[in-house]
């Protein structure tokens, strides 16, 4: 049953978790929220005396992370920032950021700390390593880590965030290098639901709706699942491009009739037409992608979920990296299956 709780600008909608799944994935209850279409500001710069903006911090501002720290800045919050590489902190400097040279320093001195990393390693790192961000976490205070990792990584990280007394929030995204620029991500969210209701705003700065799944870790399996549908798609419709140059079909017309039917999809029409001029500008590396679809493996291997086509699919962005095209768009994945007519 669906239940819905009305609001004067939001709908929130619970329902329950599927119920099949396995014991580590607990039955809970979905929270869905879906902003307004209308732009606003949660936060003034312009703040009087007696009010105190909550300080965040951002951790990792690279394709993803420097967008979405941008859009809390322009929204008015007091937003600090960290990155290993120091010049990428500039631009947002520039535009009223702080800095600090580690992540421990920007979680001491922030209420609610955000964190991008590009993969599971560095995600711990940051959080549990050397000057991490739980050297600087107490009471009081959030880690909301909106990388893409696996659910054993999550829960690694949730347990030392929480044991300094910190409250820790997984909240993984779904969207890629324009969505974050508008701030119209999807968060995918599980971990502490009082953490959840006091970022709130900031994630509909960011995104465009949220999800609240539950326990540590379920965030973290939505996001591989959905990615590594993404991802197979993806090979299967650079299939499709190839066939239809093959046998004298316009591949332009194959992604223009694709775009009119029953399997349209943004992906196809956004990343359609540079396919068939072999360009792939980079708004998801296919790197990534390549990471998600092993560890999506991964946790199909973990419940004994056969996935074939997942698995195929991985082979391909994996011989995709070894013709050098691990930085270029996920969609590049085409120029292996060229390789292999080539072979």
């Amino acid at each position: 049953m669906v239940s819905l709780v009305r609001g004067a600008n939001h709908t929130l909608m619970a329902a329950s978790f599927c119920p099949s799944l396995p014991q580590h994935f607990k039955p809970t209850t979905i929270i869905k929220f879906r902003k307004s279409s209308s732009s606003f500001k949660v936060f003034s710069s312009q703040s009087s005396k007696d009010e105190v903006p909550t300080r965040v911090g951002f951790l990792g501002l690279g394709i993803m992370g420097s967008p979405m720290a941008q859009n809390l800045i322009k929204a008015g919050c007091d937003v600090t920032v960290w990155n290993r590489t120091k010049s990428k902190c500039d631009p947002l400097i520039d535009l009223g950021a702080k800095y600090k040279p580690s992540p421990a320093e920007v979680a001491a001195s922030c209420d609610v700390t955000f964190a991008m990393l590009a993969d599971p390693e560095s995600a711990m790192v940051v959080a549990c390593g050397e000057d991490g961000a739980a050297s600087g976490m107490s009471p009081g205070k959030g880690y909301v880590d909106v990388s893409t990792v696996d659910g054993p990584t999550s829960k690694l990280i949730n347990g030392q965030i929480t044991e300094t007394g910190a409250l820790f929030l997984e909240a993984p995204v779904s969207g890629s290098k324009k969505p974050a620029e508008d701030g119209q991500l999807i968060f995918l969210t599980a971990g502490d639901k009082s953490l959840y209701e006091k970022v709130a705003p900031y994630l509909d700065i960011m995104g465009k709706s949220r999800f609240y799944l539950g326990d540590v870790g379920n965030g973290a399996a939505m996001k591989l699942v959905v990615n590594m549908i993404m991802g197979s798609m993806m090979t299967s419709f650079a299939e499709g491009l190839l066939l239809s140059e093959k046998v004298g079909l316009d591949p332009s017309v194959v992604v223009e009739v694709i775009s009119q039917g029953a399997i349209s999809a943004p992906m196809f029409s956004l990343k359609g037409p540079a396919m068939v001029q072999s360009k792939y500008p980079t708004a998801f590396p296919l790197k990534h992608q390549q990471k998600d679809m092993r560890l999506a493996l991964g946790l199909a291997e973990s419940v004994s979920q056969s996935t074939p086509i997942a698995a195929a699919a991985n082979e391909l962005y994996k011989v995709a990296k070894s013709h050098g095209l691990s930085d270029s768009d996920f969609s590049a994945v085409i120029e292996a299956l060229k390789v292999k007519l080539k072979d």
